[in-house]
This record gives structure tokens, sequence and C-alpha cells, in this order.
């Protein structure tokens, strides 16, 4: 099959691979509808993480049940299936709370930038839909995989609700579908933080009611200056960058709530600031999991539209491109047809 491998910071190729395997009674095998790169994938592409390579890319998947091991019960033949970026049991005590990104037997799902995967744990991992999906709901239910998923955690972590104004710190995939996820969860005044006019108009159609340009200290003032000096009910931190966790913190009222689901890169704590800034920090890996049901439903009921992040679309084997447009910021997120 053809894959997607990275050699070394800024080196992707598109390789012919071997096809994954049931290695275990418990995996299940998916031909992969679509597949995407994640702003998390840019860390070892820029070189700011290591990269193990050659490494097999990718984490967000949708595709078709090719093949099954013998104890899975939930997953059948020919099924549409959407699952996370990691695989869980959904049955031990961490994942009845909740927690699946946490789950007491989870491993790291990858290769996803592929036209086949490997997927463990696939009864706890994937859930189904009811029917196969029309075509162009696919880069809707990719988003949910993870960006989707992976916003909607930050706005409930953030508790963003009825009569809450919520701050979105980053205007990446995640950081919009923040905004589509705040307003679902009923928030009364949404403030997207973003320098990028495309950006801006996509969080305003996804439900923000504000602007904000600045960044760091500026980006603080400006909010605080739109809620009286208070500071937002709650934010969320979709970058993972001292600086935006410092602003998150920041553009945070007194009491308030901090989401962060960025994933975190040098963020260093000053312990007093934070003990008296009164906020409450909530965030870490999405249990997407747990979210899926809902989140299949109402991209079914088209209730919303959370593909709309993917405004580059590329054959696979295109997929060194994809890095480069994300890299260079001239695409948000990028689908990869397989």
């Amino acid at each position: 099959m053809r894959g997607v491998v990275m050699y070394a910071p800024g080196d992707v190729r598109v390789e012919q691979r071997e096809d994954p395997k049931i290695l275990h009674p418990t995996d299940a095998v998916i031909r992969l509808s679509a597949s995407c790169v994640c702003g998390s994938d840019l860390w070892p592409y820029r070189g700011a993480e290591a990269v193990e390579g050659p490494a097999a890319m990718g984490h967000e998947y949708v595709g078709v049940v090719e093949e099954v091991g013998s104890e899975v019960r939930n997953v059948r033949l020919g099924q549409f299936v959407i699952g996370s970026f990691f695989a869980s049991d959904n049955t031990c005590e961490i994942c009845r709370a909740g927690y699946q990104s946490s789950c007491a037997h989870r491993e790291l799902v990858g290769g996803a930038q592929a036209q086949y995967m490997r997927v463990p744990l696939a009864d706890g991992t994937l859930v189904s839909t009811s029917q196969m999906p029309s075509e162009d709901l696919i880069p809707s239910f990719l988003a949910a995989s993870d960006v989707l998923g992976t916003g909607w955690f930050g706005a409930i972590a953030a508790q963003a609700g009825p009569g809450k104004t919520v701050a979105v710190v980053g205007d990446g995939a995640v950081g919009l579908l923040a905004v589509l996820a705040s307003k679902q969860l009923g928030a009364e005044r949404i403030i997207a933080m973003s320098r990028h006019e495309s950006r801006q108009g996509l969080a305003r159609e996804f439900g923000a009611t504000d602007i904000v340009t600045e960044r760091g200290e500026a980006g603080v003032a400006q909010v605080k200056e739109l809620t009286g000096g208070m500071g937002a009910h709650s934010v969320i931190e979709a970058v993972g960058t001292q600086q935006s966790m410092l602003q998150a913190i920041g553009s945070a009222r007194a009491g308030g709530h901090v989401g962060f689901v960025g994933i975190s890169h040098d963020v260093a704590l000053d312990g007093q600031q934070l003990f008296f800034s009164h906020v409450h920090l909530h965030g870490g890996p999405a249990p997407v999991r747990q979210y899926l049901p809902q989140l299949i439903d109402l991209i079914f009921k088209r209730e919303i539209d959370p593909g709309k992040v993917f405004d580059l679309a590329l054959p696979l084997d295109e997929a060194a491109e994809a890095y480069r447009a994300m890299d260079e910021r001239r695409a948000i997120k990028a689908l990869l047809r397989v």
C-alpha cells in the first residue's frame, strides 16, 4: 500500500509500505476513505520534536472495515467507522469516567496517512455510522476523529455554556472548532483570537462574536477591555506554547476556567502567579471517544459542518505539499484523498 513516511524535519515522502495485518484478536484493519495532516504533525516537521524516523505518519482517520480479529464483537466488515488517536478498551474505570485517552490499556494509533491501517482495541475505539455516509459528509466525520473532538473537549474543560463569555487562543483547526463547540454548548459571547482574515471569517461562521488580533499581553488587554476588565469566564488554549498558555490564563477572570488542549512545548508556569489568579486549569489529550456518538449524530443531521476547516484537499501522493501548505499557513488543514 501507499503511505506517508517522515524521515527527518521537512522530509516527508509517500512510499510503498507493508499492508497492515491483524496482530491481536482485538484488532481491526480499515480501508481509509480520507486522512489529513494535523497541526501536531508540524512539530516534528519543523524539528520541534524528534523524528523517530522513518516514521509512518497520521492519526486522524475514517474508513471502511476490511478485517477484524477473532475477539472483535461490536465492529463488522463493511461498516463505515470513525476512531480517535488513542485506542481504548472503553471499559476500564478511567474510560467509564470519560477519559478514554488515558485508558489503562491505551495505545497510540498511527500510520493513518495511508491506504489501510490497523486499529487496536477496535471494539472500544471505533464508532460506526448507522449507514454509509454521503461523500460530502466525509470531511466532517474526519474532523470528528481529532480536531472537532479536541475542540469540543477544550470547550467542556473550560466550562463553556449559556451566559458565558468564551475566549479561544489559537486559530488553527482545533481553535476554530472550539469556537463551533462553544456555540453548540450555548456560549453567549465568543472571542476568537486570530490575525488571519480567512480564519477570522470561518471563526465568525462557526459562532465567534468578536475578533482579537493582538497576541500576548496585548491580547490579554483586549479581552479584558471587551469584558469590562473582568476577563472571560472560559478560555480555550489550542496552541501549546508558553505565550499561548500565559495568554489563556491571563485572559480568564478570577474563578474562570481554562481548557488547554494544545500539546504543550516548553510551557512553564509561575506557581505564585497561578496561585493568585484563581483560575481553574483542565486539559490534556482529548478523550475524543467520549464525544464521538454525539458528534456523529450532529454531523449526520447536518446541524454542524466541521469539515469546513479543510481548505485544501490533495491526493495522498501529494502529502509533502500538504505539509508545506500547513507549515507556511497557506492552509488551515489539509485533507488527503486516499
